[in-house]
């Protein structure tokens, strides 16, 4: 997955990403072999029942019967390289900067909520 991604390939990373957050309804970071088999079946990623059970083992490493989709996001797209932590602190400070508005240095949820649309 770290070479060259397709765009389709770039959606359905990020589709995966998204949809794991929606079916993690205790909001622990992780997910079931099933909630992960399904997420698979919805992004048309059909894996055969003997690999799939081999995948399994390898991403279950701690043997908890659980995924960290954070790890397994960290693991096809790998660490952040320099360049782009700089650009990741770069835009925050700068959206910070702007969610700040009476530059007190904290940003109180009311208005963030006046700035952010999760949808």
């Amino acid at each position: 997955f770290r070479g060259t991604l397709s765009k389709r390939g770039v959606r359905v990373i990020t589709g995966l990403g998204k949809y794991f957050r929606q079916v993690d309804k205790s909001g622990n970071g992780f997910l079931s072999q099933a909630a992960f088999k399904e997420a698979l079946k919805v992004f048309h990623l059909e894996v055969p029942e003997g690999d799939f059970e081999s995948l399994w083992l390898i991403l279950d490493d701690s043997k908890n019967d659980k995924v960290d989709y954070g790890e397994l996001t960290r693991a096809i797209f790998g660490e952040m390289n320099e360049y782009r932590k700089a650009f990741v602190r770069k835009v925050s400070f700068i959206a910070y900067m702007k969610l700040d508005f009476n530059k007190t240095g904290s940003v109180p949820m009311v208005d963030v909520r006046k700035c952010y649309c999760a949808k």
